[in-house]
């Protein structure tokens, strides 16, 4: 096959199994090792040299790298720094300690069944302590689990297995020394990266600062992608000639730009070829794979698979337990942590390349890696039941972190049920409280959760994700629920469990963008607020006021652009404090909800033509809080809530045609 052909497959097998994975809410990299495995010279042979692609898909290694080290600053590393430094560091030692000694054991125990030298042992056990990343990683976030207090952990241990690949790729290629040798290879090995590290970091931050205003300063987006390109491939190049690995320096490269005010720019620019490049990684992975071998072989596959998954998932929630975590916690921890990782692939590459690895071990043991990845996504989705059937005390934890939530709201009534309690959730709260409405905020962040409570905030921890903590909230009661975080799957989760549970409470969801608007309301919104509209309209309205344009027109022009995006912003609700005569002849909005009774039930919104009294529909929801569309042959129905707009006499008019029929001419 020709070059353009072998790449042309690439990216058709990448797209479907991609496809795949995605429709069954799978992460993308799975289908990348599928699609390897089926492509591959074992299978149907449709790649027969996977070595070609494997060498470009090092460089999605290079480039994940390169992201970790823009991730690695110091001011993260001080906030995690209990779970990144306390329990990552006894994860990585005592596995690769733990697992190097049982190896060894089991070779001197059996001689004839299994030989192998410290060295070969000391490499697969680093490759054994990594847990995959990309995996975990996409899983908690749809999860919506990184805020949780197993996420937390699970993210500081990953933290540092990606940080502990750095010396681990130093000392894999210095244990294929020679006995005599191999002190001096670690001692020239760790000289090298010392040295050239520090080089790199006391100098090149300066240099990376200056160079990179400079580009940035010519205004080409092309000049400046092209140089993160130069400066990574250059870095990872000079570490590899230096003896040490592409991945140091490109690690090296991502801390340089970290430090510096394009660090963001920097993760937009190279998220595009860290992603596609990683696939192609996984792909060539996948290649490696006999599945022959496999099937002749699945005792030892098997074995392969269950002794280091149970071992890990075992190893970790101890390690949790000891580090202060309750026993439901250590439990998800460690199962979300069983499976191998990305490194260990490159990790056992690289022994393979240095003979440290007995050719006949390579297969199975790629096949349990491989195999542990497919199975973790089906781990996790049943990690509650798992840890709710291992751990008694979990549902009374659970329990109990409920009956704090209904203790608190049990005595509240209409309030409003805030979402997340950050900066848009507290400056909610504070307007509630000067308007002396109540509310219930849950938060996943036991930090801000104790500080705001000390301070008298109504906060609780609790995932609004979940039904259990939306009820136990007093949803039926609640006036509103508003979403203040900026996750689209977690706010479709609590519309989907508001919609069936509570129809009649409106939901207003705070978005970053209006990509997900349609699918928002779709869902259930009531209203969906995206910042980017809002900022452009802040930003508009200065603008306008500073080249002149009279103040009063400004305020127009922005209630009148806010009227035409916001359908329940154009006009107010009347209370019992809107009587002044100004206010009388203000457009104002009116909600009625039809009753069994309604002359309106079974006949179409047309049929009342409320436009002759200056009365528009805002809004149409039926009385499973479902939003439907206002035109004139929506059928109405007993439940259906009309929000409608206009003044205080034609509302009056517009509501006794809905409620009595009455119709110009009867």
């Amino acid at each position: 096959m020709t070059g353009l052909e072998i790449t042309l497959l690439y990216l058709l097998a990448a797209v479907l199994g991609v496809v795949v994975c995605r429709s069954f809410k799978l992460p993308p990299m799975l289908g990348y090792l599928a699609v390897g495995v089926v492509i591959g010279p074992n299978a149907l042979a449709l790649a027969q040299n996977a070595q070609k692609v494997h060498y470009l898909g090092e460089f999605g290694v290079v480039f994940l790298m390169f992201v970790i080290g823009l991730e690695f600053n110091l001011p993260k590393l001080r906030t995690m720094r209990r779970h990144v430094f306390g329990l990552g560091v006894l994860q990585v030692s005592v596995t690769i300690l733990v697992a190097t000694l049982a190896i060894m054991g089991f070779a001197l125990t059996t001689p004839q069944l299994w030989q192998m030298p410290w060295q070969a042992a000391l490499a697969l056990s680093c490759a054994l302590a990594m847990s995959s990343t990309a995996i975990v990683v996409k899983l908690m976030v749809e999860r919506l689990e990184r805020e949780s207090e197993h996420g937390k952990r699970v993210m500081g241990i990953l933290l540092f297995q990606d940080l502990a690949v750095v010396p681990l790729l130093v000392l894999i290629p210095a244990l294929s020394a020679s006995g005599e040798q191999l002190a001096t290879a670690l001692l020239l090995a760790a000289l090298k990266a010392t040295v050239l590290i520090t080089v790199l970091l006391v100098g090149g931050k300066h240099v990376m600062r200056r160079w990179l205003t400079l580009v940035a300063r010519r205004k080409s987006e092309e000049l400046f992608v092209l140089n993160l390109l130069f400066i990574t491939l250059g870095l990872a190049w000079l570490t590899e000639l230096a003896g040490l690995s592409l991945a140091m320096g490109a690690f090296i490269a991502g801390m340089l730009i970290s430090e510096t005010e394009f660090k963001h720019q920097v993760e937009a620019d190279i998220r595009p070829f860290h992603d596609v490049l990683l696939g192609l990684f996984f792909i060539s992975i996948g290649m490696l794979l006999d599945w022959r071998l496999v099937l002749e072989r699945w005792p030892l596959v098997l074995l392969f698979l269950l002794l280091p998954m149970l071992f890990k998932a075992t190893l970790v929630t101890v390690l949790s337990r000891v580090m202060g975590a309750s026993a439901g916690v250590s439990l998800r921890t460690g199962l979300y942590l069983a499976q191998a990782g990305e490194f260990g692939f490159v990790l056992l590459t690289l022994a393979q390349e240095n003979s440290l690895v007995p050719p006949a071990l390579m297969n199975p043991i790629l096949a349990s890696m491989v195999l542990s990845m497919l199975v973790t996504p089906f781990i996790v989705l049943h990690s509650d039941r798992i840890v709710l059937k291992l751990v008694a005390s979990d549902w009374l934890q659970q329990s109990l972190q409920l009956t704090s939530i209904a203790r608190k709201a049990i005595n509240v009534n209409r309030h409003v049920i805030i979402c997340g309690y950050g900066r848009c959730g507290q400056n909610l709260a504070r307007m509630l409280e000067r308007e002396s409405i109540p509310y219930m905020a849950l938060d996943l962040d036991p930090d801000r959760i104790r500080k705001a409570a000390m301070a008298g905030d109504s906060v609780v921890f609790g995932d609004a994700a979940r039904l259990q903590a939306l009820i136990a909230s007093g949803l039926s009661r609640a006036s509103a629920v508003v979403i203040t975080y900026l996750d689209v799957p977690g706010a479709l989760k609590v519309l989907s469990h508001t919609r069936k549970h509570a129809p009649q409470v409106p939901v207003i969801v705070r978005t970053q963008d209006d990509l997900s608007l349609e699918a928002l309301r779709a869902a259930g919104a009531t209203e969906v607020v995206p910042e980017t509209i809002e900022g452009s309209l802040m930003l508009a309205s200065h603008a306008l006021a500073l080249v002149g344009v009279p103040m009063r027109r400004v305020i127009r022009i922005v209630q009148d652009q806010r009227d035409a995006r916001y359908g329940l912003l154009r006009g107010f609700f009347r209370g019992s404090d809107d009587d002044s005569v100004d206010e009388l002849h203000c457009e104002r909005l009116a909600s009625v909800t039809l009753p069994p009774s309604a002359r309106a039930n079974g006949r179409t919104l047309g049929t009342f033509d409320l436009q002759t009294l200056e009365v528009r529909v805002v809004s149409l929801r039926s009385s499973n809080g479902k939003t439907r569309p206002v035109l004139n042959d929506s059928v109405l129905a007993a439940g259906d809530t009309l929000v409608l707009s206009g003044k205080a006499e034609a509302l009056e008019l517009a509501e006794e045609k809905l409620l009595t029929g009455w119709t110009e001419g009867e």
